[in-house]
């Protein structure tokens, strides 16, 4: 009787998800998540006007994440499912809290990550690709026209449609292979800082920029520090130790390195995901290796390249990108560390090699836009919070194709407001970590309560053991993190010092956010009364967890 009322409650008596990944794959896809060389590189490199010593950031922010990793991994174990946020907060906080944050947090919110993407896509792959190929009008076309940053778009959708809709298996394999060659080409860019030295990379620049992008050699050096000068660039090597200006820089750090749980809305397809230690492991093993890298790399910047330099050419490029000055910067492309560590050897191919093997870590991420979000449109639909039609499965790559394409189809809208700046959609940056951040929040309240409101399903879990002095461990971590991600929205949204621009003073953002939000209570709302006059109870949904 049991199982014929789950049938009937949901689209089917099963999921029809199967678990393709081992938890090695999951690591791997952590360990994109939270990419050092993407997003890591891309929000470093906007932090030119922040004092906070970015290692101190780096270092302070993986410590408060680690308790992060620890709610994620508790309540995978305990709930492995397709949805993650979704399922555990509308199992336990309830069903409308559970479907606006997450719906809002991996679905709608996602549309606007993919311009995103797109501009790493453009400044860190195609623009010096094609730059080294000897293309260099192209190359400018793709990194200064609105126009090149959508076709950008374009194919950042369709590059990860199909990377998707291969399935689990398949995008496991491909990942893999991104992550082993990434890895060979930042090896590369580490060796070239390793035996470089400052003369020789002054040199070598202004030598190759004016040949690769047609910028003024004489004085390109100095010029750049000028630049970065009058842009404000207030980061300095070594200096902002106190943990005032740290703290006020890591709610910035957070964009790239608040990620290492991307995959848990994945878990369902995850074998041995209720081992709780391996999934902790997992996650936390990505966000210390990369905190590891990112220092060895800053470390290198410093060495060869400078930070001052580095920088200062960061503060040039944003300070003109911004509006903020009608100067264009002397250099004209994105300062990409990678292809400033290449200038050292005067080899095209060398330099077309390591450029292709670093761009690896783009294409190995570039899916992580998509594939979690699915699985939380995929368990709403699944749980007939929308049309049916949305949970099918493809019989032979197990992919929910339609999730996908509600997914395209929307960031190519997006794709293009952000393109061409329509209702100032460039400056909504950070409002792609605010929103999901919130999502983080609704899980990790759900995690606090679990052991108390669902006692139960907790007690059988293998999560119950862990205790600190006879408090749940779930709950312990759960509070410590809660307590850094009140301290980031408060920063996010109240901003005192005007440092992030997406506060309440930010009419767009606010505007943007809300309109968000609102979507997802209508769609919730408008289901719920629309299942329930097909008699439908969407509260007797909630009180069962799908079978995968």
């Amino acid at each position: 009787m049991e199982r014929q009322q789950s049938t009937t409650l949901f689209v089917r008596a099963a999921t029809g998800l199967v678990r393709a990944w081992s938890v090695t794959d999951a690591f791997i896809y952590a360990f994109f998540s939270v990419n050092l060389i993407t997003l890591g590189l891309y929000i470093f490199s906007q932090m030119y006007y922040l004092d906070g010593n970015l290692i101190g950031a780096l270092l302070v922010s993986t410590f408060f994440i680690t308790f992060e990793c620890l709610v994620y991994a508790a309540l995978i174990a305990v709930m492995p499912r397709a949805g993650g946020d979704y399922v555990w907060q509308s199992r336990i906080l309830g069903g409308g809290v559970g479907f606006i944050l997450a719906i809002t947090g991996w679905w709608f919110i996602l549309w606007y990550w993919v311009p995103l993407y797109a501009d790493m896509l453009r400044f860190e792959v195609i623009t010096p690709l094609l730059a080294i190929l000897g293309a260099q009008s192209p190359a400018l076309w793709f990194t200064e026209t609105p126009e090149g940053a959508f076709i950008s778009v374009v194919i950042v959708c369709a590059f990860v449609f199909v990377y998707i809709a291969m399935g689990m298996r398949n995008y496991a394999r491909l990942q893999k292979a991104c992550f082993i060659g990434g890895l060979i080409g930042l090896l590369l860019v580490f060796l070239f800082l390793l035996f470089g030295n400052p003369a020789a990379f002054k040199a070598n620049l202004e030598a190759q920029i004016p040949q690769l992008f047609g910028a003024s050699g004489d004085g390109l050096y100095e010029a750049t520090l000028a630049a970065g000068e009058e842009a404000g660039t207030a980061q300095t090597w070594g200096g902002g130790w106190a943990l005032a200006p740290i703290f006020l820089a890591i709610p910035y750090m957070v964009f790239f390195n608040l990620w290492p749980n991307w995959g848990a809305t994945l878990y369902g397809e995850v074998r041995g995901a209720t081992d709780f230690k391996r999934n902790f492991y997992g996650m936390w093993y990505a966000l210390i290796a990369t905190a590891i890298l990112g220092i060895v790399l800053f470390v290198l910047i410093n060495k060869t390249i400078s930070w001052d330099f580095y920088m200062k050419a960061n503060g040039a490029f944003w300070n003109y990108r911004w509006g903020y000055t009608e100067t264009p910067p002397p250099i004209p492309v994105w300062p990409y560390p990678a292809l400033f560590a290449v200038l050292l050897t005067n080899s095209r191919v060398i330099q077309f090699i390591v450029i292709l093997l670093m761009g690896l870590w783009f294409f190995g991420w570039s899916g992580t836009v998509f594939l979690s979000s699915t699985r939380v449109i995929f368990a709403a639909a699944f749980d007939r919070l929308l049309p049916e039609w949305v949970a099918d499965i493809h019989p032979r790559f197990r992919t929910p194709i339609n999730a996908l394409l509600l997914m395209v189809i929307p960031s190519l809208i997006v794709g293009a407001l952000y393109s061409w700046n329509i209702f100032n959609f460039q400056s909504l940056t950070l409002c792609s970590t605010l929103v999901i951040a919130t999502t983080y929040l609704g899980s990790t309240i759900a995690a606090i309560l679990l052991p108390y409101r669902k006692r139960d399903l907790y007690n059988a879990s293998p999560i119950a053991k862990y205790k600190v002095g006879g408090v749940p461990l779930i709950t312990i971590a759960g509070i410590i993190f809660l307590g850094f991600e009140l301290f980031l929205l408060y920063e996010w949204l109240i901003d005192p010092l005007q440092l992030y621009g997406i506060s309440y003073r930010n009419i767009s953002s606010v505007v943007f956010m809300l309109a968000m939000y609102v979507l997802a209570a209508v769609i919730y709302f408008g289901f719920k009364t629309y299942r329930k006059r097909q008699g439908i109870d969407i509260d007797k949904v909630y009180e069962e967890i799908p079978v995968e």
